[in-house]
């Protein structure tokens, strides 16, 4: 009696010491992390342009197709539907484990014990019918439902299902993230596609004057006027022109290419709006305030998940050092013949156990899967502080990028018309002998370089709304 009662106090002892011995949860440390910005430079709008879908924000009907097809097709956001059905099934299967289990099991087995033992001893004088004993070779035949429950009393897998459901959303929001830079990086190529064509259609006509301006050397040579070197140096100049032309037919045959593979096909010719580029308004853009980042961002929304799944994977890693409480249960018949499987209640059989064990030798496994969860979830706050300064900074950025922008490509206009008038009056000059070629030549040297440049400060303006727009989280929706 005495024994028993030590062993009454012990258990309540010794379980009490494994639940106190347990790892602590130490929170992950977020003090030095800075705080998101109240507003942005420059522009505190109430509204941000984040919340226009892409469909509104580009007015382009075609770039509009060209993004629809990528969006079906691209390998990327195919590859990121299937991650997405890959955690669905995580989620469903972290779910199913807070249910009892139930399978249905059938088994027909022979058993023979040894005549030195309690089973055999006793097997040998006892009459499994009346008048028939025990046989040495025993059959066994059990058809039933079997079950098993763990009672998530500490919440080890309730953690475990939130740190699930956490990953399933982050997976979502990496597809959303996708989504952004896939619409980005489509719109950012056909602008450039546009430029390219505006830029091939300024040199065939700066190529046309060269070719005029040639045969007037021609002539003033056999005129007697020039000289020589005029003609040589007029015709250097075409070909240099040529040549450039060739570079960027080549540009655009590899922009086309690469704007084919984001849409998930082969190479092949891009359809687009002709040579209306210079003449298209620029977006109107609205910031609005920082925290809007935190909403529409897909990687910042993606970060807050994992950080998220990381702290349920703390806790749970934490509940593993508790006892855990698991009830199995069957019921079925069971019989040493087949005639005689399904006769009840005879052949009725059940068993129902609860079990307690909580772990010692392995605690150094678990201490050392915390300490690693605990890793894994400071390095979710960095990466989640990282995401959102990468964001402020990006808008921040282009924000002024645009304002800078809009006063160049002013210039840049002004400077065009100026270098045009030149090449006019250049070559009234040179026609009447009150120029000489090499002003001729800077003239037209200096004009396609001001028209080019002027093509690529607009091309850099729209590539300025499209980074903005998605650097504030649009382009998903």
């Amino acid at each position: 009696m005495k024994r028993q009662s030590k062993l009454i106090i012990t258990f309540p002892v010794v379980f009490f010491v494994l639940l106190t011995n347990c790892t602590g949860y130490h929170k992950a440390d977020n003090s030095k992390l800075e705080k998101v910005p109240t507003a942005f430079v420059l522009q505190n709008d109430s509204t941000t342009s984040a919340d226009v879908g892409w469909r509104d924000f580009f007015k382009d009907s075609v770039l509009v197709n060209l993004i629809e097809q990528g969006l079906n097709r691209n390998l990327d956001i195919l590859t990121a539907f299937q991650r997405i059905e890959f955690s669905k099934a995580e989620m469903t299967f972290s779910h199913k484990a807070l249910l009892p289990s139930l399978s249905v099991n059938a088994s027909a087995a022979r058993r023979k014990y040894g005549l030195y033992t309690m089973d055999g001893a006793g097997n040998i004088s006892t009459e499994i019918e009346p008048g028939y004993i025990v046989p040495i070779n025993l059959p066994d035949y059990y058809v039933g439902f079997q079950s098993s429950w763990e009672a998530d009393i500490w919440g080890k897998l309730k953690n475990k299902k939130k740190s699930a459901i956490a990953r399933y959303l982050a997976t979502v929001e990496g597809k959303n993230f996708l989504t952004t830079n896939l619409v980005a990086e489509i719109a950012l190529n056909y602008y450039d596609l546009l430029a390219m064509d505006n830029q091939l259609e300024i040199l065939r006509e700066t190529i046309k004057l060269q070719d005029e301006a040639l045969q007037i050397a021609e002539v003033q040579k056999r005129a007697g006027v020039t000289n020589e070197l005029a003609v040589e140096q007029f015709e250097a100049q075409l070909l240099s022109s040529k040549a450039l032309e060739l570079e960027v037919e080549q540009s655009i045959t590899e922009r086309e290419s690469k704007l084919n593979h984001l849409l998930g096909r082969y190479p092949q010719s891009i359809t687009r709006k002709g040579l209306e580029f210079m003449r298209e308004a620029p977006y109107v853009i609205k910031v609005g305030v920082p925290a809007d980042l935190l909403r529409n961002r897909p990687d910042v929304r993606r970060a807050e998940y994992e950080l998220m799944a990381s702290g349920a994977d703390v806790k749970s890693a934490r509940k593993a050092f508790y006892p855990s409480v698991t009830i199995t249960g069957a019921v079925g018949y069971q019989a040493y013949k087949m005639a005689f499987l399904f006769s009840s209640p005879e052949s009725v059989a059940y068993a129902l156990v609860g079990g307690l064990a909580a772990p010692i030798l392995n605690r150094k496994e678990l201490k050392r899967e915390l300490g690693k969860s605990m890793a894994l979830n400071q390095m979710a706050v960095y990466a989640y502080q990282n995401a959102l300064i990468t964001g402020f900074t990006e808008v921040h950025n282009e924000m002024i990028r645009i304002n800078r922008l809009e006063k160049i490509l002013e210039y840049k206009l002004k400077e065009a018309d100026v270098m045009s008038l030149s090449i006019e009056t250049s070559s009234e000059l040179f026609k009447t002998g009150r120029a000489n070629y090499m002003e001729v030549l800077m003239a037209q040297r200096n004009s396609l370089r001001s028209k080019l440049e002027m093509v690529s400060t607009k091309q850099k303006q729209f590539n300025s709304f499209i980074n903005i727009y998605k650097a504030l989280g649009g382009g998903w929706k």
